[in-house]
């Protein structure tokens, strides 16, 4: 059996088979199971962030990693502004349910791009001119879904504690 490649093994840290993280933790998308609008709405202190503009946050991070590995034009980022996307007035649970499904698309989306990437270009830079290399934005994605999954966790507790 050979040994998987560097791109293999992002990949499957990416979207693990068993649906939990290395860390025994959720994924981002899994981490949003059983998540109410309201619940998803609610920030601590008023100027924190919440856990759906941190599940936004994250999907636009996947679109532009996914950006610069993929050939070709692809559609902007569908919420803005795009990094930190506007939230309704009030919490909406239509509105959710079609951003828990933004992230869930663009992770996957993410994953096939992945999937598609020769592992010796995980060194070179895109032709972008990023100043990151294919690589370090693949293992960077991987550190920022682990941090702001974090973040929801710690949301849902607080939301649940107050």
């Amino acid at each position: 059996m050979a040994a998987p490649s560097a791109v293999d093994l992002i990949r499957h840290t990416l979207q693990p088979a068993r649906g939990q993280a290395w860390h025994g933790g959720p994924t981002p998308v899994g981490a949003l199971r059983g998540v109410t609008a309201t619940q998803a709405r609610w920030s601590p202190n008023g100027g924190r962030q919440s856990i759906w503009r941190l599940a936004l946050h994250i999907a636009y991070w996947k679109y532009t990693v996914r950006r610069h590995l993929e050939a070709g034009e692809i559609p902007r980022f569908p919420r803005s502004p795009a990094n930190f996307p506007a939230l309704p007035a009030r919490p909406d649970e239509a509105a959710w349910r079609a951003d828990r499904q933004l992230l869930a698309s663009e992770h996957e989306a993410l994953v096939h791009a992945l999937a598609r990437l020769d592992p010796n270009a995980l060194g070179r830079r895109p032709p972008s001119g990023k100043r990151w290399t294919w690589g370090e934005m693949a293992i960077g994605i991987l550190a920022h879904d682990a941090y702001h999954t974090g973040q929801i966790q710690l949301l849902k507790r607080l939301y649940a504690s107050r």
